[in-house]
């Protein structure tokens, strides 16, 4: 009998989607099912500094006081944008075009004309979110965008490229935070693509899903052959996130709703995980 291989997909959703996905993934541990030791995982803008955190080695549970406990939590920018106006920037551009690589370049295009902190100055942040700045010895994945091209880059351990750079480039929302430079090339958020990029676990038998943020059309899960479970965030948890995802003091009430859903999530997840 052949080994059950199994993938872990990371979804974007802001700082409220680090700190709810971290809730999420310390209640399925507590509760006995352990996702983080999948054989592939797959982050995608606050997805990849998941990813990224639930690999360095430190534990879930102080991963989880780090978005919990305001004296632990690390230092995140204002976006300083209205989220409302860079949403509708947005599905002006969706609207002008049905081809979607046409659409991604066009956001790359708003991304590389937007006015934004520094590259250095937004790399410092991603820096303090992961505890390590080596690559995990893991089968991480962390998806960026090229901004001109529109075309998506994985990043792994075998990229010659910095982890910090790596999940900086997938964590670079257009015409909020700066487009990261790689070898020359400028990189915005993976989510541009899909938010959670889940076809990327492709071929694997179990594949759990965590989206904090809807995906737009068909989900990028539909296609996989494998069983998938989904975990989007419940009403509590939305509510939790509040208006703008991207505000630093979501993290501890997002963080705590991700528990709550992780407790009454885990008898389903354990049900296909195991």
């Amino acid at each position: 009998m052949s080994e059950v291989r199994r993938a872990l997909v990371l979804g974007g959703g802001g700082v409220a989607g680090i700190a709810w996905a971290t809730g999420v993934l310390t209640a399925l541990a507590e509760s006995g099912v352990d996702v983080t030791t999948a054989d592939r995982i797959v982050g995608t803008s606050a997805g990849s500094t998941v990813g990224g955190q639930i690999t360095s080695g430190v534990p879930l549970s102080d991963l989880l006081a780090r978005q919990t406990d305001p004296a632990l939590q690390t230092p995140e920018l204002p976006s300083g944008v209205p989220m409302e106006q860079l949403w509708m920037r947005f599905q002006a551009i969706y609207q002008s075009t049905p081809d979607p690589a046409e659409q991604r370049r066009k956001v790359g295009a708003l991304a590389l004309e937007a006015s934004t902190v520094s590259e250095a100055r937004r790399r410092e942040v991603i820096a303090a979110r992961l505890p390590v700045h080596d690559w995990p010895e893991r089968h991480l994945v962390i998806v960026a965008v090229e901004a001109l091209t529109g075309e998506p880059r994985l990043f792994t351990a075998a990229s010659g490229v910095g982890l910090v750079d790596a999940v900086a480039a997938s964590c670079a929302v257009p015409g909020v935070w700066p487009c990261v430079t790689i070898d020359g090339v400028r990189y915005m958020d993976g989510g541009i693509r899909t938010s959670t990029n889940a076809d990327f676990a492709a071929g694997f038998d179990r594949v759990l899903v965590l989206a904090p943020m809807p995906e737009t059309g068909e989900p990028s899960w539909k296609g996989l052959t494998g069983t998938v479970e989904v975990i989007e965030p419940d009403t509590a948890s939305l509510a939790a996130f509040g208006p703008n995802a991207l505000a630093p003091e979501v993290r501890t009430p997002s963080a705590e709703a991700g528990y709550t859903q992780g407790r009454s999530a885990a008898p389903r997840i354990a049900a296909i995980w195991k």
